[in-house]
């Protein structure tokens, strides 16, 4: 696979995408060792993928380290979970963070309990902005 390869949303191959581009970006942003986050993201009406998983990602930073697993267990939490459904997530996906429909799109589907995100995402770091775009070139 390419770097530049579009992969459909939601597979398990585009979630290990998502994962890779997350440690890769948290990699780069030279994290200080004392750094311990987690962050689980579920869909709520998601598919199943092997060994008890759902659609989703775990995200992890230990001692600065990033690892991530693609699949989430059906009621996994992390110091930061985000919940949506696969319809959201897929909008979200296929909008540039630079496009003004966007954040109106998020707000939409936090107002609406499409998404909800439990705990504090600016945990993670500034790098996080930097990953959503990449992601989003490689989204079917």
């Amino acid at each position: 696979m390419t770097s530049s390869e579009k992969l459909r949303h939601g597979t398990a191959a585009w979630f290990e995408m998502v994962g890779r581009a997350m440690c890769d970006a948290a990699s780069h942003a030279r994290l200080p060792n004392t750094l311990t986050v987690s962050l689980v993201e579920r869909y709520t009406d998601g598919t199943a993928l092997p060994n008890g998983l759902i659609q989703g990602l775990r995200f992890d930073i230990v001692s600065g380290s990033p690892t991530f697993r693609a699949g989430a267990l059906p009621d996994e939490r992390g110091d930061i979970t985000i919940e949506i459904t696969t319809a959201a997530a897929r909008s979200l996906n296929l909008l540039l963070s630079t496009d003004p429909a966007y954040a109106a799109t998020a707000d939409h589907f936090l107002r609406s309990g499409a998404m909800r995100v439990d705990g504090d995402l600016s945990k993670l770091g500034a790098w996080l902005a930097l990953v959503h775009d990449p992601i989003v070139a490689r989204t079917l």
